[in-house]
Formats: structure tokens, C-alpha cells, sequence
């Protein structure tokens, strides 16, 4: 039998008992759903209702990441089990890196040669019948990922714009009680099993240095975000031959 407690713990990242956090659940009426559609919704609100984006710090609490309403795979996942945990639905944190190349066309490339060759990545595993169930198709909103459907019609494989998948026309982004994902084909490295993203985070920190840190906070991010707008109005920013496929070999620890 699993031992729940450590999996429905707030943490100082996953803040859920914050008003804002409490104040959402109750506005939606979450609590008097099923397990199975509890998971839903907070999964669908997180993977829509919080945009594709880049927020300033991967460390962000989950209150913070609400606010924004914008957020990408490590802070959307912090928001993701906060929610799951005020709704009484354990959860983990799966830690990886992806390869640089999966963000190519959301990085400029005039500053794509600086960004470190893997970046730390992470998805929620969820407990639900009796079973851990990997979460990671929330991380691109609809829009965005229409609009990458639209501008490669017929191609499954792409490892670009923010998504790594070989199945981009039916990608497995909808809960519907198993798997999720939408990056897992740009994994180079398995981070481990966590807790919580604290627990995470106090291990594994993107390595820039304080000079690319600071660029990344104050400078890229913007013209990332700027660029995922684009995208999302299905203006695709032109890259120099996107890989197709990346890291094969990966299988699931």
C-alpha cells in the first residue's frame, strides 16, 4: 500500500492553502467532482487556462505561477500538484533535462549558441486507481499547439517550438486517465523520483551562471514569451532545419 501522506503535503512551493490557490478551487466547484474528474479539471485548467510561457525563476511557488497565468513544464507542474494536493490527489515530481534543441524556434537564435545544451525539466506523476499516472501533456496550451499542427500538416515527428513528440497531429494531451505528454521525445537524462519540486530543486539547479541568469530573467524570457505569441497566432518563427527526432533510445525508468 502507498503511503499518501508525503504525496499530499504543501511545501513552500506548493502553497495551495494560499487564498488564491483556495479561493480558485472553490469558484469552480472542483471538490464535488469524482477523483477521476477532480484530476481532470485541475489538469485542463493548468494545461489551458494557464498559458505557454517563461517565467522568471523555475522556484516559483505555485501561488506565484497562478498569478502569472503563464508558466512552463517545471512551473506548470508546481501549480498542477498543488492543485491536485488541495483536491486530496497525491502526487510526485518526475525530474529530467531535455535536450536545448526541443526549445529551438522559441529561443532566438541569436542567443540560442548561450542556452545551456540541457535544461531541467520535470512532469507529474498522480496517483489514481491505485496507479501512478505520468503527467506532462499540459505543459503547451491548445492554441499553441493548433498552431504547430497547422504549420506541419502530416508530420508527427518534431523536436522544436517547445514540443517533442512523434505523434504532433494526435498527440496524448487530454486526461482521460492515463499518460500524458507533449516534450517526452527531447529527454536526454531520467533526474529521479521527488517528493515535492523543493525537494527537487534543493538536488538539481539550471546551470548559467549569474551573467546568462540574469539575461535569461530580464531579457530572453520576454522575447521567448514574445515569440510564443507569435506562434500561437500561428506566425512560426523559421528555424534552421528543426531535428526531427531526438535521444530514441530514452525509455521510461
Amino acid at each position: 500500500m502507498t503511503d499518501a501522506a508525503p504525496h499530499l503535503r504543501p511545501t513552500p512551493m506548493l502553497d495551495f492553502e494560499t487564498p488564491a490557490i483556495q479561493t480558485l478551487i472553490h469558484a469552480k466547484g472542483w471538490r464535488a467532482l469524482s477523483e477521476h474528474d477532480r484530476i481532470g479539471a485541475a489538469y485542463d485548467f493548468v494545461r489551458n487556462a494557464i498559458r505557454f510561457g517563461y517565467n522568471s525563476d523555475d522556484t516559483l511557488p505555485a501561488s506565484a505561477v497562478l498569478r502569472d497565468r503563464y508558466g512552463q513544464c517545471n512551473t506548470k507542474a508546481s501549480l498542477l500538484m498543488a492543485l491536485l494536493r488541495a483536491l486530496r490527489i497525491p502526487c510526485r515530481l518526475h525530474g529530467f533535462t531535455i535536450d536545448k534543441s526541443l526549445q529551438r524556434g522559441v529561443i532566438p537564435e541569436a542567443v540560442y549558441p548561450l542556452a545551456p545544451h540541457s535544461i531541467l525539466h520535470s512532469w507529474v506523476d498522480v496517483l489514481h486507481n491505485g496507479a501512478w499516472i505520468s503527467l506532462e501533456g499540459f505543459i503547451l496550451d491548445e492554441a499553441v499547439l493548433n498552431a504547430l499542427q497547422a504549420a506541419f500538416p502530416g508530420r508527427d515527428v518534431l523536436c522544436a517550438y517547445g514540443a517533442g513528440t512523434d505523434r504532433l497531429q494526435s498527440p496524448a494531451v487530454v486526461w482521460r486517465g492515463v499518460d500524458t505528454f507533449i516534450q517526452r521525445t527531447g529527454i536526454n537524462r531520467d533526474l529521479g523520483l521527488f517528493d515535492s519540486p523543493d525537494a527537487f530543486y534543493a538536488e538539481h539547479r539550471q546551470a548559467m551562471g549569474m551573467t546568462r541568469a540574469f539575461l535569461y530573467r530580464n531579457v530572453i524570457r520576454h522575447w521567448m514569451n514574445r515569440r510564443v505569441s507569435a506562434i500561437r497566432a500561428g506566425k512560426i518563427p523559421a528555424i534552421p532545419d528543426a531535428p526531427r527526432t531526438l535521444v530514441p533510445g530514452f525509455t521510461r525508468q
